[in-house]
């Protein structure tokens, strides 16, 4: 939607102490000289420095979306369980039983790549927020984290600092971290990424939405005070890094406090529950601007506030500091007319202040007084409808296409013993262990994490019902470089695999849009090309689009990091009974590959880590037969004839079967497998063909299992018997034999990552 121009200009004074709006002081604000007519066109006059930093604020990348919304908004967002889309904090399905699920993913890359340890918290916190703004409880959080390699020292410190700040965050608030993903590579060394997802869990009628309505309601500022921390953190979150911005933008990394979040948490629920208020929203990014405009905008309303009257901790700030700042923990109510004193009394009980700051109003407009002298007045709806939105042109990158179109011919000959290539694969960080990670989260507080980190996905049971919710965030920035439609479409049928090997039916997805900077034409390729694939995905596996978040701009001195376009998806397990580990469970048990072996080597972690090398087209993605082998595989989960199910991605199909052995029973369980593939050992091995899944089953389930796989019309073969303990872990190929004793394996997954993060710092970082 277009900005209407104001048909009338509302004069505003000058604030004593405020700068002079030069074209420098605009170009600091984020807005381009043509951005700049259009607020004086919306304004008719000249901006006060305070109304430039609200629209700065607004019409930013991170609030206004205005280089991405245009293809935002060709996704699939309906479907008949979907209650809440796109446009709120977060979206929301029915999941069965009067039960609804509030779920979404967020970025707090620039941030953490300033300030690790406060940037990943406070993701965290405000991913929560999220969620419990809707009126529901977050029952679990996950993860979706990117690093450069770990032989450099800042990414060590980069990476430690984030992996602290999320798991200290999450366990003194009390939510479980069921999984999420990590992943190392050269192509994230300047800008981490660091994604955070939340679930959360309510009755139906539960939901409550940030819509400021109802001329006259008090509007309170409720939980901890604001101060100058984060003040322009969403300009900040849209523009690009330097090797400067470590000390340059540190004020604007916003500080945490989880024991005040666990208690805004418990504050906010009873709020929505008391009736004493008809709307929140968390102050996240633009702070009081944003969640004011935008309840504001959504109600078709208006807003006075009185910066005197905003409780803060720093004396002397000004109203464009009090409105811009992101200090956490901090929510905006609308309360009912009468009940304010009912709303102090909920936030005293839990120590937190609450104060009226306003008003929500019928003159559309968004004013803003200081002592009762106003110092902004501004239309409200062109700072939320109407932020200018852009198609850029986008243009492959020759690099690029050259590197897809490179011949891997001589990569599919083995570097020397394949064992040792097997080892290194399944030993770098991307295959590993992750254990090292997650052990430094609370997986089980609550009490109701039937599947933790680890897994194909998480897996959270509802209690008082026979039902689950599963979640897990995907995404292989290699693939989405190099040929980003299908890369694209990967992760979304990565997640659903994941899903399913659970026993849960995919349901619906939240995307975390991780690129770098949209004014460059290779980079808004990637982005265009990456929305059209998850559309396409999204569509066959009828899997909507409920929210999300778009975060441009990551790019350190001009270097952009690998496309990353993550996918969050949830799903329902009807039954907890169908709940399917990812491990071997018994001696004897069939193995069961379903879908086909390619010689696909494109992207993959073998040629990463044998050949140092990001090359070829990725994997080819069959959506329709993706579909098939969702279906059989729950149908086989259904019938009870599953003992275990894992999907193959990265390290291929050797360390898929590594993972599910090492996993099994007692420590593990050995294998016995031959494959008959007539081709090369390496891309049988470790090609990483899109849509297989490895199953194990009762001999006397093994023809059933078959079966079903035929009915759906999804390839399935017989490839091996699961060992006792003490047997080694073997795969026999026509021309290869990869045979390596479990406790080596053991030794291998379990300790590569620990061991790569003790090695000493080199001087050179």
């Amino acid at each position: 939607m277009s900005a209407p121009d104001s048909t009338h200009a509302v004069p505003v004074a000058p604030r004593p102490g405020d700068p002079d709006i030069t074209a420098e002081l605009v170009d600091e604000h984020g807005l381009s000289p043509k951005e700049y007519e259009r607020i004086q066109r919306i304004m008719g006059r000249e901006p006060t420095f305070t109304e430039l930093g609200v629209f700065s604020a607004m019409w930013s990348e991170h609030c206004g979306y205005k280089n991405s919304k245009r293809l935002l908004s060709t996704l699939p967002t309906k479907a008949p369980w979907v209650i809440q889309g796109p446009g709120e904090n977060a979206g929301v399905i029915d999941i069965g039983d009067g039960y609804a699920l509030a779920f979404k993913i967020e970025s707090h890359n620039h941030p953490s790549a300033v300030e690790p340890y406060q940037g990943a918290a406070t993701g965290v916190g405000g991913i929560l927020r999220d969620i419990f703004t809707m009126g529901a409880r977050p029952i679990a959080v996950l993860d979706s984290l990117r690093f450069g390699d770990l032989d450099s020292g800042r990414v060590r410190y980069l990476f430690s600092g984030v992996v602290e700040g999320i798991g200290d965050y999450g366990n003194c608030v009390g939510i479980p971290n069921i999984g999420g993903e990590v992943q190392f590579d050269r192509g994230y060394e300047g800008n981490p990424i660091v994604n955070a997802m939340c679930l959360g869990l309510m009755k139906k009628e539960e939901l409550i939405t940030a819509v400021a309505e109802g001329a006259g309601r008090p509007l309170m500022a409720v939980g901890a005070r604001t101060g100058r921390d984060g003040i322009h953190g969403a300009t900040f979150a849209s523009e690009e890094l330097s090797e400067d911005s470590d000390e340059s933008s540190r004020p604007q990394v916003q500080v945490g406090d989880p024991f005040t979040e666990k208690l805004l948490l418990e504050a906010s629920l009873e709020l929505i529950a008391s009736g004493a208020i008809s709307a929140i929203q968390d102050m996240g990014a633009a702070g009081i601007t944003s969640s004011a405009s935008e309840m504001a905008g959504r109600g078709g309303s208006g807003v006075d506030l009185e910066m005197a009257d905003v409780p803060v901790r720093e004396p002397g700030m000004t109203p464009y500091e009090i409105l811009l700042s992101e200090s956490q923990e901090r929510m905006l109510v609308v309360a009912e007319e009468g009940r304010e004193d009912e709303v102090h009394r909920i936030l005293e009980k839990w120590e937190l202040e609450a104060a009226v700051i306003g008003q929500v109003t019928d003159h559309g407009r968004f004013r803003i007084l200081e002592n009762g002298e106003v110092v902004a007045d501004i239309p409200a709806l062109p700072l939320t409808e109407g932020c200018p939105t852009y198609e850029r042109p986008g243009e492959e990158s020759e690099e690029v296409r050259g590197l897809r179109e490179m011949d891997l011919s001589e990569h599919l000959i083995p570097r020397g013993d394949l064992v040792k290539s097997f080892l290194l694969v399944l030993g770098s960080p991307n295959v590993a262990s992750k254990r090292w990670i997650h052990d430094q989260y609370d997986t089980t507080v609550r009490t109701s994490t039937v599947v933790p980190p680890g897994g194909d996905a998480g897996v959270v049971r509802i209690r008082g019902t026979r039902r689950a919710v599963a979640a897990t965030t995907d995404c292989n920035g290699r693939y989405v470089y190099l040929e980003p439609g299908t890369g694209a479409r990967a992760a979304v049928a990565e997640a659903a695999r994941n899903l399913v090997c659970t026993g849960a039916l995919p349901t619906a997805i939240t995307n975390n849009l991780n690129f770098g900077n949209p004014l460059k034409p290779h980079i808004y390729h990637q982005f265009r090309e990456s929305i059209l694939g998850m559309k396409e995905a999204c569509q066959v596996f009828e899997t909507p689009v409920t929210g999300g978040n778009v975060s441009f701009y990551n790019e350190t001195d001009g270097r952009a990091i690998y496309p990353t376009p993550v996918i969050g998806m949830v799903g329902v397990v009807e039954d907890v009974d169908h709940i399917t580990p990812q491990g071997f469970q018994e001696p004897d048990h069939r193995i069961v590959l379903l879908g086909e072996n390619t010689a696909e080597l494109g992207g993959s972690e073998y040629l990463y880590v044998t050949a140092d090398l990001v090359a070829g087209p990725p994997p080819r993605v069959d959506l329709l037969a993706e579909r098939d082998l969702q279906r059989a595989v729950l149908s086989m989960v259904h019938k009870g004839l599953l003992a275990s199910a894992h999907d193959c991605s990265e390290g291929g199909l050797a360390c898929c079967l590594a993972e599910s052995a090492l996993k099994g029973v007692e420590g593990g369980l050995g294998i016995s497998v031959r494959l008959e593939d007539a081709l090369p050992p390496v891309a049988v091995l470790f090609g990483e063909a899109q849509g297989r899944i490895v199953v194990s089953c009762a001999p006397d389930d093994e023809r059933a299992v078959l079966e079903v796989a035929e009915s759906h019309g999804v390839p399935a073969r017989s490839i091996g018997t699961v060992r006792d303990a003490d047997h080694r872990f073997s795969v026999t190929l026509p021309d290869a034999t990869l045979e390596v004793p479990l406790a080596r394996l053991s030794e291998t997954y379990e300790g590569a990552l620990p061991a790569l993060m003790d090695s000493p710092t080199p001087s050179s970082d």
